[in-house]
């Protein structure tokens, strides 16, 4: 790395993560001109190609893959020292990754944003929306901070703090007669046309589970990627799905749609925030769960 600066390599990272010459320049925080100079100034230094230009598209050669988890790990190092050296300031300053599943991210977010820029106005906030096996993998290769999912999590690196429980719903079409007279046994037959998320999503596994030895066969073929999508395919009759207590507020807004509940005691999953065991930012990750489990009564209760 003899030569490069560490604007440089967050130029490359950030071009890396987009392969998008303006998405990167956005990411990080200045124009795509200033990236674009740097990154071939950076190639210039290394004596080699690192991205394949071709017309909007953006490609890695070999040898920026191969450079990619070294400049990863210089630059976790370096975020580490600085919050090390910021340890008696105000807390939940600067930079701070936050990962979060898509189950939980587009009712949760619209809360707890304003709530943390009002308690840390002095935090920049970066999020990462993806599953729970990939948050993991960012969080103990230190590519995230910290992130929001659903318990139980299964890696010995990771600190979690429950947040609140989140019971579980069914949302079904509005005139469907096999749901006229909730609350619903975890047993009915009706959840045969159970629609389930994609392979990868914890809310399929939590779905199947809560079904016990019913066999969801109705949705094989869909391979739905998000709630709301499930969501306006029970609306239009195409089976039912499980929604988190979390979603059924917006949900409710949709034409044709119901949500009833089941028997108790009533399915549910424990929300949590988890970080790595030696982030140089234990407390700060300790109070953004105190934040953030401090909305959870109101957020079910939308």
């Amino acid at each position: 790395m003899i030569g490069l600066t560490v604007r440089q390599m967050h130029y490359f990272d950030a071009l890396a993560q987009t392969l998008h010459f303006g998405r990167a320049a956005k990411l990080a925080g200045v124009s795509q001109p200033a990236l674009s100079s740097q990154i071939a100034e950076m190639e210039q230094r290394l004596n080699c190609r690192l991205f394949e230009r071709g017309g909007k598209s953006v490609r890695m050669t070999d040898e920026a893959i191969a450079l990619l988890p070294r400049i990863e790990r210089i630059l976790a190092d370096i975020r580490d020292v600085e919050t090390t050296a910021r340890r008696g300031r105000t807390a939940m300053e600067g930079r701070f990754r936050l990962g979060i599943i898509p189950t939980v991210a587009p009712y949760l977010l619209p809360r707890a944003l304003p709530e943390l820029k009002k308690h840390f106005p002095a935090l920049l906030l970066e999020l990462r929306e993806a599953v729970t096996t990939s948050l993991v993998e960012d969080t103990a290769s230190r590519k995230l901070d910290a992130f929001i999912a659903a318990l139980p999590l299964d890696h010995p690196g990771l600190i979690t703090e429950a947040l609140f429980p989140d019971r579980f719903f069914l949302a079904v079409p509005s005139d469907d007669p096999a749901f006229a007279s909730p609350p619903v046994p975890p047993e009915s037959p009706a959840l045969e046309r159970l629609m389930l998320l994609e392979e990868g999503h914890c809310l399929r596994e939590q779905a199947l589970a809560v079904c016990g030895n019913v066999r969801p066969v109705a949705m094989a073929s869909y391979g739905a990627t998000s709630l709301t999508t499930l969501l306006q395919m029970v609306a239009h009759g195409l089976g039912v799905t499980l929604i988190p207590e979390m979603a059924t507020g917006p949900a409710g807004t949709i034409p044709d749609l119901k949500i009833v509940p089941f028997q108790e005691p009533m399915p549910q999953r424990m929300i949590c925030l988890a970080w790595r065991r030696n982030n140089a930012r234990h407390g700060e990750c300790v109070e953004l769960a105190k934040i953030i489990r401090g909305l959870g009564p109101a957020l079910l209760a939308a």
